[in-house]
C-alpha cells in the first residue's frame, strides 16, 4: 500500500526527521490561506498529491494549465490561486501513470527550503540477499531509476540490521560518498535511524527520501517523502491503513482488494496471474529480458472459492492494455483445478481474444490441466516457468 507525500511526511517527523513547513490544501482558496501560515513571504511550493514520482517533470492534459509541471514554486503570493486553480481538478501524466495520468484532488503546500546539496536516501528489502539495505545516491543529474539501470555502481548499498540502529561507521560511508560536510553527520545520522526505525516499526516494503536537501546550518531536510507498507502486515497497523485513498486506485485495483488480491498495474502488455510475489517477480524479469514489459500482476491466495478466482481473472481479461495472458501457479493451499475452471467460467463470460499460456505445479495439476484440455479453449500449457514465458512471447508475436 503507498500514501501520499503529505501523510509520509507527517510520519517521517514523528521520528525526528526534519520535513518543510507545510500543509494539504483542497481547494485554491485553502492553498492560499496555507500558504501564509507556511511562509509569511515565500517563495512557496505547490505539489500534486497523486501517488507517482517523477511529478516535477510531469504535465497537464488540460490545455488550460499550460506547460507547468506537478510541482511548482510559486514566488509571488499573487500566483498561488492561479496556479491551484490550474492544478486541482486536472489530469498529471508523469513516466510512472501512464498516458491516462491521474487526476488532482489536493496539493501540498509548502514553504520552499534554499538547499546547498540534494541527494537520494531509501531502505528496501534486497531480496536477493534477503537483507535490509540503505540506499544512497548522488541525483543532481540522473533520476534514481536511471542510475538504478545504467549506473548501479554510482548507488551505495549497506546492510542494515533488524536489531541495532545504524552505527557511526555507516554514516561516514554514506557522508564520503555523498561529499557532505562534517556538520551534518549528527543530522544524518538521525535521518538514517530514524527511516530505519519507521520501516521496522510500519513493516514497510520501502521508505524513500528523494531528494534530501542540506541547509546551510548542515541540517538535512526531507524535501520529498515516500513509503510503501507490506500489504500483507496491514492488518497490524489499522492506523496505516486508514491512510489509504480510495480515490487513487483504479476500478480493477478496488475490484481486486474487494477479493483480497494484490493487483499492480504497469506500462508493458503481459497480464499476469499468480499465487506468490515472488513467483510474480520472476515472471517479470523474464519477460524483461525478451524486452517484453508487464502490464499487470493479479496474486490470488489459497482460501479463495471458485467466484472468486472467476472475478479475479476477469480483471486481468478485461484490461485494454493486455495483449497476452500468463497464469502460473505453484499450487499448494491453492488448488490449480479451481484456477482451471475460473479460466474456463471467465473466457466463457468476456470471451478469450488474446493468447492465454498457463503453467501449473502442485496441487490438482492434473485434474487442472484435464479441465483446460476438455475446455477445448485454445490454451498453451507450459512445463515452467521459462517455457511458458517463451511460449506466451511467441504466441504474441505470432498473433500481431
Amino acid at each position: 500500500m503507498n500514501i501520499h507525500e503529505y501523510q509520509a511526511k507527517n510520519i517521517l517527523s514523528q521520528y525526528g526527521i526534519t520535513i518543510p513547513k507545510g500543509s494539504v490544501a483542497y481547494t485554491p482558496l485553502e492553498a492560499k490561506k496555507v500558504a501564509s501560515k507556511v511562509s509569511a513571504r515565500g517563495p512557496w511550493v505547490l505539489k500534486a498529491q497523486i501517488q507517482s514520482g517523477a511529478r516535477k517533470k510531469g504535465y497537464f492534459l488540460e490545455e488550460k494549465t499550460g506547460r507547468g509541471g506537478g510541482v511548482r514554486t510559486i514566488k509571488k503570493r499573487a500566483d498561488i490561486v492561479k496556479n491551484a486553480e490550474q492544478m486541482l481538478g486536472s489530469t498529471l501524466v508523469t513516466v510512472q501513470t501512464g498516458p491516462k495520468g491521474k487526476t488532482v484532488s489536493r496539493l501540498y503546500v509548502e514553504a520552499y527550503n534554499n538547499v546547498e546539496q540534494s541527494f537520494y536516501l531509501g531502505i528496501a528489502v534486497d531480496r536477493v540477499h534477503s537483507v535490509l539495505t540503505l540506499l544512497a545516491a548522488s541525483t543532481i543529474n540522473e533520476e534514481i531509476t536511471t542510475l538504478a539501470i545504467n549506473h548501479p555502481e554510482k548507488i551505495l548499498r549497506l546492510p542494515l540490521t533488524l536489531e541495532k540502529k545504524t552505527n557511526m561507521a555507516q554514516v561516514r560511508q554514506v557522508m564520503e560518498f555523498l561529499h557532505l560536510p562534517q556538520k551534518s553527520s549528527n543530522s544524518l545520522k538521525r535521518l538514517i535511524n530514524g527511516m530505519h526505525q519507521l520501516f521496522l516499526d510500519f513493516d514497510a516494503a520501502m521508505v524513500e527520501i528523494n531528494p534530501v536537501g542540506l541547509l546551510k546550518n548542515g541540517t538535512l531536510i526531507a524535501l520529498d517523502a515516500k513509503i510503501s507498507f507490506d500489504d500483507n502486515a496491514l492488518y497490524r497497523h489499522k492506523d496505516i491503513l486508514q491512510l489509504y485513498d480510495d480515490y487513487e486506485a483504479t476500478e480493477r485495483e478496488l475490484k481486486a482488494a474487494k477479493y483480497k488480491f494484490g493487483y499492480s498495474e504497469f506500462e508493458g502488455s503481459v497480464g499476469c496471474i499468480v499465487n506468490g510475489d515472488g513467483v510474480a517477480l520472476a515472471v517479470m524479469d523474464l519477460l524483461r529480458k525478451q524486452e517484453v514489459g508487464t502490464a499487470c500482476f493479479l496474486n490470488v491466495k489459497g482460501g479463495v472459492d471458485k467466484d472468486k478466482i472467476i472475478s479475479g481473472i476477469k480483471i486481468i481479461m478485461t484490461n485494454p492494455r493486455v495483449e497476452g495472458i500468463l497464469i502460473n501457479i505453484l499450487g499448494g493451499f491453492l488448488r490449480c483445478n479451481l484456477i482451471a475452471e475460473g479460466i474456463v467460467s471467465a473466457a466463457s463470460e468476456v470471451g478469450l481474444n488474446v493468447p492465454l499460456v498457463v503453467r501449473f505445479e502442485g496441487t490438482n495439476k492434473d485434474e487442472a490441466k484435464d479441465i483446460l484440455i476438455k475446455s477445448k479453449l485454445p490454451i498453451i500449457m507450459a512445463d515452467s516457468t521459462e517455457d511458458a514465458v517463451n511460449c506466451l512471447v511467441k504466441a504474441m508475436e505470432e498473433s500481431e
